[in-house]
């Protein structure tokens, strides 16, 4: 028994050995890729930490003041209709901001790449829900992604500066992209989803997500899907703090 044993663990080790002879250019080019693609992540990573420093912010008291507040989108719903905790989490966020006097004016931006799925419309009519007048609250249909949102900001809505609200594992990469882009801005941080499970998943997306922002950012120099015509946004007149 143990002879048949030696025998195939002998044969099992001699053809891994000639295919790996056989096939050793397409290994060795596999684990090259594997290794630049992780150090590609590490890099993207280390990018957004550098660009967010000192920028992201989670108490009211220590958030400078700007003319307008980002509100980066995401679906009000997720599987079989139920809440979607990151669109309330920034909801709230948002709303304490204008309330605090920290912002004059929201621009909420999202997917509406159907007439069925309106991201900027439900933000809207959240915020309204929660005390922001209508007056104070423009749309954005086209912030397909965090880039088309952050670059859409400036080249179409005039910003100059501005708050981003999001949760905390996604503002440095908005921050990122506001600083290659020539945006001023800092962040308002909501507090990050709870439960793990759902965390965890968004977060290993984000990864992702850092990785694949550096190369539009700096390979395919990607610009918004629709970045046109420019709409100067016309603030409340007298607003002021809390």
């Amino acid at each position: 028994m143990h002879a048949r044993e030696f025998a195939l663990r002998s044969a099992i080790m001699t053809c891994a050995k000639l295919w790996l002879r056989q096939h050793r250019f397409a290994v060795f080019t596999a684990a090259c890729c594997l290794l630049a693609f992780a150090g590609g992540l590490l890099w993207a990573d280390q990018a957004c930490r550098e660009a967010s420093q000192g920028r992201v912010f989670h108490e009211l008291g220590a958030l400078p003041r700007n003319d307008v507040g980002l509100v980066l989108g995401t679906s009000k719903t997720v599987g079989h209709g139920r809440p979607n905790l990151h669109f309330q989490a920034r909801i709230d966020a948002a709303a304490r901001l204008y309330h605090a006097g920290k912002v004059k004016h929201l621009l909420v931006s999202g997917d509406n790449h159907v007439r069925t799925y309106d991201e900027p419309s439900d933000m809207r009519a959240a915020l309204i829900a929660e005390g922001v007048p209508a007056a104070a609250i423009t749309c954005d249909y086209a912030g397909f992604r965090t880039l088309d949102s952050v670059v859409r900001a400036e080249t179409v809505f005039g910003l100059k500066r501005c708050t981003i609200v999001s949760e905390e594992f996604h503002c440095p990469r908005a921050l990122w992209i506001a600083k290659v882009h020539g945006l001023d801005a800092v962040a308002y941080a909501a507090p990050d989803v709870k439960y793990a499970a759902w965390s965890l998943r968004v977060k290993c997306r984000e990864v992702l997500a850092r990785g694949w922002g550096g190369v539009d950012l700096y390979l395919l120099h990607r610009h918004p899907k629709f970045s046109g015509p420019r709409e100067p946004l016309l603030l409340q007149k007298g607003r002021g703090g809390a």
